[in-house]
């Protein structure tokens, strides 16, 4: 079993930035794909973006596309979530997940999720 950890959310401003972090625990050898997913209020939950073990595959949601930056550190079995140029509609609960799989059709683990509220 791996437990997924989040951290880094909060309120920010419309053009603010915020960094998620997200540590897994637990039998994190079985750890290949990573990745952070979003539910915003009223709207379907959304991949946000995915990282491969090795950082060479890397996808993001076309909303996110240039603003998002996704990266992770296997020493510290921890992956990121760099978040610039942040919209009201970036708001919402960002969850953490992990795959055994290198390229999943689906997510093992998740993690309890973080709050991101960006003001107008």
């Amino acid at each position: 079993q791996v437990q997924l950890v989040e951290s880094g959310g909060g309120l920010v401003q419309a053009g603010g930035s915020l960094r998620l972090s997200c540590a897994a625990s637990g039998r994190s050898v079985s750890v290949n794909a990573m990745g952070w997913y979003r539910q915003t209020p009223g709207k379907r939950r959304e991949l946000v973006a995915s990282i491969t073990r090795g950082g060479g595959n890397v996808v993001y949601a076309d909303s996110v596309k240039g603003r998002f930056t996704i990266s992770r550190d296997n020493a510290k079995n921890t992956v990121y979530l760099q978040m610039s140029s942040l919209k009201p509609e970036d708001s919402g609960v960002y969850y953490c997940v992990a795959a055994r799989a290198l390229v999943p059709e689906e997510y093992d683990y998740w993690g309890q999720g973080t709050q991101v509220t960006v003001s107008s």
